[in-house]
C-alpha cells in the first residue's frame, strides 16, 4: 500500500500566519503539523509516501523531510499548480502509486484515540473496494455528510447540505482499492471548479464497495483550521503528552518500533535534536528500549 499527504492549499483562514508558510509546516505545539498525519501512515506500515503541496511550499517540505531515509521510509514530492480538489491528488501521484492500494490522509488532520488503529488495521487489509470513517459533529454542515437509510446503511454522501441529514462528517483518512486512479479519471469538477473526494466516494458506494465507520466516541478528531482551533488542538496535545509522558506523533520513535529504522538511526537522530525537548524524550525511550533487550 502507498500513501498520499495532500498538504497544498494556501491556508486563507490562518491569514498572515500562513503568508510565508505552509498551513502543514505550522508548529502543533512542539512538532510540525504534517508530523501527526505522517504517524498515522507510518501506523499503517506504509513506507512510500507521496507528499503534494504547493510550488511555492514544496522545497520547504523536502528540506524538513529529505528523502525520508532518517525514518526508513521513501518520500516523494508532488506539486498541485492550485488546489483543484482532494481527488486530484490521485491523479498527480499517479505514477508513484501505479496499480497499488492507496491510503489518502489530508495533511492538516490530527487523530487521537484508540479507535484510529481499528480504522489503520481494517484499511491495510482492504482487497477490494474502500474505507472510510464518519465522524459525528455537531455542525454538520461544515463537511461531507455520510446519509444512512433506515437499517443504518450508508445511502449518499452530500457536501456540506444545507439541510444535513445525518451529523456524521467524513474524516480526512480514506483507504482505496487499486481501481482509485480509474475513477479518478471518470470525475468531472463540480461547480467550485474541483475534483471531489466526496463525488469519488459515492462511485464505491453506488457500487457497493465503499466500507463506512461510524464513530460516536472514543476518538478525538481536531481541528486546524482557524487560529482558536489550532491553539485548542496545540493545548490537547500538550496535555496529553504532559500525563502521559509519551509523545504524539514521534516519527522517528514509531518508525523504530515498526522495524523501519535501528536503535543506531534512532540514537544518531535523537543526537541530533538533543538541545530540544523533542530530541531529549527521544534519548530517554532510547533508554527505556535498551532496558526492554
Amino acid at each position: 500500500m502507498k500513501g498520499i499527504v495532500l498538504a497544498g492549499g494556501s491556508g486563507t483562514r490562518l491569514y498572515p500566519i500562513t503568508l510565508t508558510t505552509s498551513k502543514q509546516l505550522l508548529p502543533l505545539y512542539d512538532k510540525p503539523m504534517i508530523y501527526y498525519p505522517l504517524s498515522i501512515l507510518f501506523e499503517a506500515d506504509i513506507r512510500e509516501i507521496v507528499i503534494i503541496s504547493t510550488p511555492k511550499h514544496i522545497d520547504l517540505y523536502k528540506e524538513l523531510l529529505g528523502t525520508g531515509e532518517d525514518f526508513g521510509v521513501k518520500f516523494y514530492y508532488v506539486i498541485q499548480q492550485e488546489p483543484r480538489g482532494i481527488a486530484e491528488a490521485f491523479l498527480i501521484s499517479e505514477d508513484y502509486i501505479k496499480e497499488e492500494n492507496v491510503a489518502l490522509i489530508l495533511g492538516d488532520n490530527v487523530f487521537y484515540g484508540d479507535i484510529i488503529y481499528d480504522i489503520i488495521e481494517k484499511g491495510k487489509k482492504i482487497k477490494e473496494g474502500a474505507l472510510i470513517s464518519a465522524y459525528y459533529v455537531k455542525d454538520p454542515q461544515r463537511y461531507g455528510i455520510v446519509e444512512f437509510d433506515k437499517e443504518g446503511k450508508p445511502s449518499k454522501i452530500v457536501e456540506k447540505p444545507k439541510n444535513p441529514k445525518s451529523n456524521y462528517a467524513v474524516m480526512g483518512l480514506y483507504f482505496y482499492d487499486k481501481n482509485v486512479i480509474y475513477y479518478a479519471k471518470e470525475l468531472k469538477p463540480s461547480q467550485r471548479g474541483e475534483l471531489e473526494i466526496t463525488d469519488l466516494n459515492n462511485i464505491y458506494l453506488e457500487e457497493g464497495k465503499l466500507n463506512v465507520i461510524k464513530i460516536d466516541k472514543g476518538l478525538a478528531w481536531l481541528d486546524t483550521g482557524t487560529p482558536s482551533s489550532l491553539l485548542e488542538a496545540a493545548n490537547f496535545i500538550e496535555t496529553i503528552q504532559n500525563r502521559q509522558g509519551l509523545m504524539i506523533a514521534a516519527l522517528e520513535e514509531i518508525a523504530y518500533l515498526k522495524g523501519f529504522i535501528t536503535l543506531e538511526k534512532l540514537k544518531e537522530r535523537a543526537k541530533y535534536f538533543e538541545n530540544s525537548e523533542y530530541g531529549k524524550y527521544l534519548l530517554r525511550r532510547i533508554k527505556e528500549f535498551e532496558n526492554e533487550i
